[in-house]
């Protein structure tokens, strides 16, 4: 795939339109069909032949708090750059709904990162929240799915829970599936998987640095 071909695709990326409406009313949003099949299926096969070097165990917290625990997360993820064609055209078309929730709910989105993520069979990721109030320039999570033919039996599913611990959404991982979600409010976990399981989870951010410098990512 060449860069022109990555930008074409990237124009033509969104098959199922967020609603906008139910995101600003309970603060996440699922949408069902967020890309079409063969784009799921070219994202799913890139992640599926990257080489094991470029991949790296995740870890929690940011910059000298970071640390990798295994008891907490068990995924192994890989930061999407605009260098190489394929990712740029994903990380073009969520600038692209950046724009969008800008100009319909103003949130004065100032950036967007995100990371594919693997998650071996048996790996999960404990309860935990994205950001906490006034300690981070996360706003919105984004979670995307790329495993075709993902069933119940799988496992793998992102639980999100509301603020007195209740089961808000049990979301299977399937692919063309995109969940939203206000980063500091709902705390949620990746449940343990019977097979190898991708996704791309990325964050819309403020810039809340000093001097015009951007945050440093995760």
């Amino acid at each position: 795939m060449t860069q022109h071909d990555a930008q074409l695709e990237a124009d033509d990326f969104a098959t199922e339109a967020i609603d906008i409406d139910r995101l600003a009313e309970q603060g996440y949003v699922i949408v069902s069909n967020f890309l079409p099949r063969s784009q799921c299926l070219e994202l799913f096969q890139y992640a599926q032949q990257l080489p094991q070097q470029a991949w790296q165990q995740a870890g929690i917290g940011r910059a000298d708090n970071y640390t990798t625990n295994t008891a907490v997360r068990q995924d192994k993820i890989r930061w999407l750059t605009t260098q190489q064609p394929l990712e740029n055209a994903y990380l073009t078309m969520m600038d692209q709904l950046r724009a969008q929730l800008n100009r319909e709910l103003f949130m004065g989105l100032f950036d967007y990162e995100c990371h594919l993520a693997h998650y071996p069979p048996g790996a999960f990721y404990r309860k935990h929240l994205d950001a906490f109030k006034g300690r981070s320039n996360r706003i919105l999570t984004t979670v995307f799915y790329l495993n075709p033919e993902w069933h119940d039996a799988d496992g793998g599913q992102l639980v999100i829970y509301g603020d007195e611990g209740q089961v808000l959404e049990t979301v299977l991982p399937e692919a063309g599936k995109l969940v939203v979600f206000l980063s500091d409010v709902f705390i949620h976990e990746v449940l343990k998987g019977a097979r190898d399981r991708f996704s791309i989870t990325g964050w819309y951010r403020l810039n809340a640095s000093i001097g015009g410098l951007v945050d440093p990512t995760s």
